[in-house]
C-alpha cells in the first residue's frame, strides 16, 4: 500500500514456508506442538495470530495467501499437510486465507512412483478438501511441471501450476524458463494459468543475504515483458520494503500490466524464431495484439516483424507499451532495433 503497488492491481500478500512448527525442534523461537488436540495445525512464534494477520491485510484492501506441502514436511522441514487435508483446508479458511501454494517437497518420499495417478493424487485430495470449505481459495500447484502438469492441471481443479523448477536471477535461468513456455498456451485461460515462477527483479535472495538482481536492465525488461505476454501470475519476489525507483517502474506500468491481465486470458504464442531472435503474439480482448520482439543474442539487432507472421493486414497503429506512446501507422511490417537480451514490447491495433 505504501509503495503504491495496490493502485496497479497488485492484490495478494503471500506467506511462503516457515510459518508452522518444525517437528522435534528445540529452537527457542518455536513453542508448542505441530498440531493441537483436534489435529488442527498450529503456528510458530513468528505468526502468533493468523486470523488477526489476515484481518489486517484484508482491511488494507488486499488478499492473502499461505503455503504448505502434501508431504509430512515442507521444503524447509516444517510441519505440512500429509493426512490432514480436510483439517488444514478448514484451518486456512477459518483464518481467512485466499490462496494456497501447495509445494510437492517431501511428498516425493510418500509417492509410489511417477505415474500420472500418483502425480495427481495429492492435488486431487486437496481440491476435494478446498471444495468443502465455505471460502474461495486460489489453488496453486507447485510440483515443478512433472508429468506435463499443464495438460491436466485444470481438469483436477488447479487455478495455476508451476511449469518449471525454481527460477534464479540469471539470464540463463530466466530466459530458459520463459522462452521454453512456447506451445503451452493452449492449456491456459481464465481461472487456470501456467506459472513459470516468480519475478526476480529488485533485491532478491534468501534474507538477510539479499543482493540486487543480477539481470541487466534490458534483461529485466525482457523478464517482465515475457511474463506479461505469457499471462503468468505475476508474483513479486523481492524485498518490498526496499524497492528502488527502477524496479517500481517495472512493476507499475499499467499498459504492460494490462497485457498480462487482459480479460480474454490468452497466453502468447511464439510465431517466429530465427538466429536468436523471437517474436511472441498475444491476442487481446479488444481485437488488438500485444507483441514481444526479443533479441537473445549478444549484440543489438534490427528485427522485422512481418504482418503475415503476426496475422495482420493493412494499415496498423503500433504503440510502445513501456513508453506508453504511439509510434505511428505502419503497413506490411514493423522494424525495430532491439538491444542484446532486450525486448520491444508493442501493441498493434487496426488504423481507423
Amino acid at each position: 500500500v505504501k509503495s503504491g503497488l495496490i493502485n496497479h492491481g497488485w492484490s495478494y500478500i503471500n506467506i511462503d514456508d516457515c510459518w508452522e512448527i518444525k517437528p522435534g525442534s528445540d529452537d527457542p523461537m518455536l513453542s508448542g506442538k505441530p498440531r493441537d488436540s483436534d489435529g488442527m495445525i498450529t503456528t510458530n512464534k513468528k505468526f502468533p495470530d493468523m486470523k488477526g494477520l489476515t484481518d489486517y491485510v484484508h482491511a488494507k484492501g488486499l488478499k492473502t495467501g499461505i503455503y504448505s506441502s502434501p508431504g509430512p514436511t515442507t521444503c524447509a522441514g516444517f510441519t505440512a499437510t500429509y493426512q490432514f487435508d480436510d483439517k488444514d483446508a478448514r484451518r486456512w479458511a477459518d483464518w481467512g486465507f485466499d490462496y494456497i501454494k501447495y509445494d510437492w517437497c517431501s511428498y516425493g518420499n510418500i509417492s509410489k512412483g511417477n505415474t500420472l495417478a500418483e502425480l495427481q493424487k495429492p492435488y486431487v485430495l486437496m481440491r476435494s478438501a478446498l471444495d468443502k470449505v465455505d471460502r474461495d481459495i486460489v489453488f496453486s500447484f507447485c510440483q515443478y511441471g512433472m508429468g506435463d502438469v499443464w495438460k491436466w492441471g485444470e481438469k483436477i481443479g488447479g487455478n495455476s501450476w508451476r511449469t518449471t523448477g525454481d527460477i534464479t536471477d540469471s539470464w540463463s535461468s530466466m530466459s530458459k524458463i520463459g522462452f521454453n513456455q512456447a506451445g503451452q498456451e493452449q492449456y491456459a485461460g481464465p481461472g487456470h494459468w501456467n506459472d513459470p515462477d516468480m519475478l526476480v527483479v529488485g533485491l532478491v535472495g534468501w534474507g538477510p543475504q539479499l543482493h540486487p538482481s543480477r539481470l541487466s536492465p534490458d534483461e529485466q525488461y525482457t523478464h517482465i515483458s515475457l511474463w506479461s505476454l505469457l499471462a503468468s501470475p505475476l508474483l513479486i519476489g523481492c524485498d518490498m520494503t526496499r524497492i528502488d525507483a527502477f524496479t517500481l517502474n517495472l512493476l507499475t506500468n499499467d499498459e504492460v500490466i494490462e497485457i498480462n491481465q487482459d480479460p480474454l486470458g490468452k497466453q502468447a504464442g511464439r510465431v517466429f524464431k530465427e538466429d536468436g531472435l523471437e517474436i511472441w503474439v498475444k491476442e487481446m480482448e479488444d481485437g488488438s495484439k500485444a507483441v514481444g520482439i526479443f533479441n537473445l543474442t549478444n549484440t543489438t539487432e534490427k528485427v522485422k516483424a512481418e504482418w503475415s507472421v503476426l496475422g495482420l493486414e493493412g494499415k496498423q497503429v503500433v504503440r510502445d507499451a513501456w513508453r506508453q506512446k504511439d509510434l505511428g501507422q505502419f503497413t506490411g511490417n514493423f522494424t525495430a532495433d532491439v538491444a542484446s537480451h532486450g525486448v520491444k514490447l508493442i501493441t498493434i491495433r487496426k488504423a481507423k
